[in-house]
């Protein structure tokens, strides 16, 4: 097990190389690998401004938003003590998603404002406030799951309300962008729109990963350790809502990232929650790359959604997890 943790960073880092170098050189003009790198840095003409000002933006998008996405499922899923546990779950993409298409329909901020995200990060912190305090701390799996689907119900009828309201075809479309999440079209104005926040994220996440290994032990063991759990929560529940909120605001409603991605490095760090975030992050970001190169690739008249890719790969994923949890729980002697 030891080699596979010393290995699982440096190989998650040269994955996410391997992923950037091949999302710049994919699109309508392809564009070898090689090439995309050496547009990027020198002046190649036409090549250069296809990969500095279409492919770059959208490259980092899915490395930025993946990787929040990821490290806010370890977090979460650390917080609650449940693998089920992630944004999509607590309803948070759909409420942000609803906060950032109510300032939209009624007019009251542009699409590249700085309102934009913090309305999206105001229906994420009540989506998962709602959750966390209906389902409680010590929640069972079927409580939470049920818990977000009806925040999650709920904020998309807002959604789908505005858009039977909406006079204005265009306003439509903006609005379906919001829930079916995307990439394309993005630029440079999106990454700067979408960072500090995501930065701040990051910040309250890993501030909180030394606690998460206390809390594994329970809340009392926690405290008698010294762990402010109150502080702990907050951090996570704040974090979780920034990043999450930041993100819908630039590329829409994409899901199970958070889920998936944990998952697929617990195995490698000894289900350790403090060890899981940083290559979860990191896992997250590879996934989400991987999704948008494999939406450009996709043959159709229009580019594929990224949110409805994740959510095909990710609702299977889901249904196993729950499989395997209630295997686990049936061995559990009474």
């Amino acid at each position: 097990m030891l080699p596979s943790r010393t290995l699982l960073l440096p190989g998650l880092a040269i994955l996410i190389v391997v992923l950037s170098c091949a999302s710049l050189a994919i699109g309508p003009a392809p564009i070898s690998p090689a090439m995309a790198v050496k547009a990027l840095v020198s002046d190649q003409g036409s090549a250069s401004i296809v990969v500095r000002d279409i492919r770059l933006p959208r490259t980092l998008l899915a490395l930025m938003v993946g990787w929040i996405f990821g490290l806010t499922g370890a977090g979460l899923q650390g917080l609650l003590r449940n693998p089920l546990a992630d944004t999509a779950v607590f309803g948070a993409p759909q409420a942000s998603a609803l906060g950032a298409v109510l300032v939209l329909y009624f007019g009251l901020v542009g699409a590249l404002s700085w309102a934009l995200p913090i309305a999206a990060i105001a229906g994420a912190l009540v989506s998962i406030a709602l959750v966390v305090a209906v389902a409680g701390r010590n929640t069972t799996v079927v409580v939470l799951v049920l818990a977000g689907l009806a925040v999650g119900g709920l904020a998309g009828a807002g959604t789908s309300l505005a858009i039977s309201l909406s006079p204005n075809p265009f306003a439509v479309t903006e609005i379906v962008f919001w829930l079916l999440g995307s990439f394309e079209d993005r630029s440079m104005v999106h990454v700067l729109l979408a960072a500090p926040f995501i930065l701040a994220a990051t910040i309250a996440l890993l501030a909180a990963a030394a606690g998460l290994r206390a809390l594994a032990l329970g809340e009392e063991t926690a405290r008698s350790l010294g762990v402010n759990v109150v502080r702990l929560r907050l951090l996570i529940v704040g974090g979780a809502a920034i990043g999450t909120g930041a993100s819908v605001a630039v590329a829409g409603s994409i899901g199970f990232v958070g889920l998936v991605a944990p998952h697929l490095v617990r195995p490698f760090v000894g289900y350790d929650p403090a060890r899981t975030m940083v290559p979860a992050g990191l896992a997250g970001a590879a996934l989400l790359l991987a999704a948008d190169c494999a939406v450009r690739l996709i043959p159709s008249g229009t580019e594929v959604k990224i949110g409805v890719l994740t959510a095909i790969l990710g609702v299977p994923f889901f249904l196993w997890v729950i499989a395997r949890r209630k295997a686990e729980l049936a061995e559990t002697p009474a």
